[in-house]
């Protein structure tokens, strides 16, 4: 199996990450990939950026070193309705988007029936297309009807392979990742695969995630990112990628 795109990757623009984003597309070319997603955390992460910096992403080039460029965002979910930190319009004039719960954003409640509520309402977004590192241990989760939504919504569940790392700091992402995942094969939910790299050396290297894959038998069509054409079919945003 080969996965041409790197779905999920950050550069110095989200702040704590250690390359430029021509840093991180050269060393993509360098390891043969066709496509790079640079998506940045929007703007309640943190030390990210604002909205202008979004906004004015249409003067980038979308091909560096002979790959294909789809610069997005991973977006914040905020609470319970599934509220995200960017207006739909900006991130929908987008290439890309991942919508993830993270600690210093979320206020809701970190209990099963509100996390797994706060996904499915994330998922009804037009514009969201990826659920990103869904198997965090410290944000409990239905897998089932998490794959369900996102099976009725045609939103792309990740397997993150910075979760999987065993000096991760997410809890218990392998058992939660393969859990997700033989729900997804039962219900023919598509996922992609996404290093999550916060600087270049880690682009396009699966090594955790390619293991929990072999243990669960997982077929390689519901795996979006094996190439461009797949993904882009997959998008939500695909009507302009």
């Amino acid at each position: 199996m080969r996965i041409e795109i790197d779905t999920h990757t950050h550069t110095l623009v989200s702040g704590h990450a250690y390359n430029t984003l021509r840093e991180m597309a050269h060393m993509a070319a360098e390891k043969g990939l066709k496509g790079l997603a640079v998506t940045e955390h929007a703007p309640k992460m943190p030390g990210s950026v604002g909205m202008y910096y979004f906004q004015n992403l249409r003067v980038v080039p979308r091909r560096m070193y002979g790959i294909r460029l789809f610069l997005g965002v991973e977006l914040n979910i905020m609470d319970e309705e599934g509220s995200i930190d960017l207006p739909e319009g900006v991130v929908k004039d987008l290439d890309i988007s991942i919508a993830s719960i993270h600690t210093p954003c979320f206020a809701g409640e970190r209990t099963k029936d509100v996390i797994t509520r706060t996904y499915v309402n994330t998922m009804k977004h037009d514009c969201v297309d990826i659920i990103g590192h869904p198997d965090d241990g410290r944000f409990p989760v239905d897998y089932e009807e998490l794959v369900k939504a996102a099976k009725e919504t045609k939103t792309l569940l990740e397997v993150n392979n910075t979760s999987l790392s065993p000096n991760g700091f997410r809890q218990n992402t392998k058992d939660n990742a393969k859990q997700m995942l033989e729900y997804c094969k039962r219900y023919g939910a598509m996922v992609v695969l996404g290093t999550d790299a916060h600087v270049d050396a880690s682009i396009g290297e699966y090594q955790y995630t390619t293991e929990v894959l072999k243990e669960t038998d997982f077929p390689e069509e519901l795996i979006a990112n094996t190439s461009l054409e797949k993904l882009c079919a997959c998008l939500k945003h695909s009507r302009k990628v």
